[in-house]
């Protein structure tokens, strides 16, 4: 039998070990070799072609949101507060009648459709937090022609009957005005529609119909010799499982990603690569549990990207800005994880200095602009000399005093 290649400092199935190092580096100091990082660029050439072919007037639209009120009841009447709430009773009344609840006003609510953990659809409305509470978030059955109804003066809430494990409980989330949505500039709707392009959303990862659960075996250590269609039935037989960490140091999800990636970069397989690719600069894999020990460990490899003639910047906000009609397949990239990644990047004062023009833009959508805020001070975390976080840091109180009142007075100074 051929001998797995040892592509990794360490493949990881127990959730005992940690690695110091995630995956081999050649002489150009990249995790791809000359030879692969040539064939990625012909491709990216011929996209950046199609991109100039594409529509860019195009416009995309913000997700649903509004400024609601959220309320907690832990104890008291609550199966009286939920008939209330039933019954459609104002805010007002309900503060007058149930003194002992918890409620906060003015908070930051957004809509979507999403999908559950069995993959069945829901509608989500959930609380963007920007002060030390954790938020609440209601998700119910997704009815189309429910979801856009009107809300206004409306409540939505869970409630949980008292068990043999929980106390009764009830969350709500009362709305004085509708949930909208406003179209992006074109500005950023040109990023969105570049992310595309580049990431080729005409074909998804996995394929459909890929199942959980693990790989027999890795791939064989004299891959790169073997034919094209060899490769290229390895690779359609990793899209075909999607992996699962069993705990934080299972690495086994990632170590399929730089397989993916690697392999479809020697097929040619784009769309492949960058989801792959993308996918470890994100972390974006499903796992039991991950503590935060083991997410610092894991490298972003931004510059593997930077090395292509790829538009970076456009390309990572392109993934950032969160819309309501994204193109099937769209690519979301992580906040929190982007904000470590630019934080390494050679753009690192462009994409500061447009993440401070998102904080500051009057025309752009609430929920963009607190994610903006987000991306801004998670990469400023990250940034190791301590006099360009303190400039940084005054760059940002002169952008957050041009949030809305209700967003501005949430947030913390310390974090500042």
């Amino acid at each position: 039998m051929m001998k797995k290649m040892a592509l990794l400092t360490g493949i990881l199935i127990s959730c005992t070990i940690s690695a110091q190092m995630e995956y081999k580096t050649y002489q150009n100091g990249l995790i791809y070799s000359e030879k692969t990082m040539h064939q990625l660029e012909k491709i990216v050439d011929s996209l950046n072609l199609k991109y100039k072919a594409c529509d860019l007037s195009k416009i995309f639209y913000s997700q649903l949101q509004t400024k609601g009120h959220s309320v907690v009841m832990k104890s008291g009447e609550i199966l009286s507060a939920k008939k209330d709430m039933d019954m459609g009773i104002s805010l007002e009344q309900f503060i007058k009648k149930y003194p002992d609840a918890m409620v906060r006003k003015d908070i930051l609510l957004v809509k979507t459709k999403s999908q559950d953990y069995n993959h069945k659809d829901i509608t989500r409305i959930r609380e963007i937090s920007l002060d030390e509470n954790m938020g609440i978030r209601i998700e119910t059955n997704y009815k189309k022609n429910r979801y856009n109804k009107p809300v206004r003066d409306r409540w939505a809430y869970y409630y949980r009957d008292k068990t043999g494990y929980s106390d009764e409980y009830i969350e709500a989330f009362y709305f004085p005005e509708n949930f909208k949505t406003i179209p992006l500039d074109a500005k950023y709707s040109r990023q969105i529609i570049y992310s595309d392009c580049v990431i080729d959303t005409s074909d998804s990862k996995f394929k459909k119909g890929a199942k959980e659960g693990r790989l027999s075996e890795g791939i064989p250590e004299n891959w790169r010799n073997l034919p094209k269609d060899e490769k290229e039935n390895l690779l359609d037989s990793l899209r075909s499982v999607v992996l699962v960490g069993f705990c934080s140091e299972d690495e086994g999800p990632r170590n399929q990603g730089i397989y993916m990636a690697l392999l479809s970069a020697e097929t040619s397989n784009w769309s492949v690569f960058l989801k792959s690719h993308l996918d470890i600069m994100n972390d974006h894999f499903e796992r039991a549990s991950d503590n935060g020990y083991a997410r610092e460990q894991r490298q972003t490899y931004i510059k593997e990207l930077e090395k292509l003639n790829i538009n970076v910047p456009d390309l990572i906000f392109g993934i950032s800005l969160r819309m309501e009609n994204p193109v099937e397949n769209h690519y979301y990239g992580d906040i929190y994880r982007l904000g470590r990644a630019i934080s390494e990047s050679k753009d690192l004062k462009l994409f500061l200095t447009q993440l401070l023009s998102m904080i500051a833009d009057e025309k752009l959508d609430d929920y963009n602009r607190v994610l903006a805020y987000f991306f801004y001070t998670n990469c400023n975390y990250y940034i190791k000399d301590k006099r360009d976080q303190k400039i940084n840091n005054e760059k940002l109180v002169e952008a957050i005093e041009k949030l809305p009142k209700y967003l501005s007075e949430k947030i913390v100074p310390e974090t500042l």
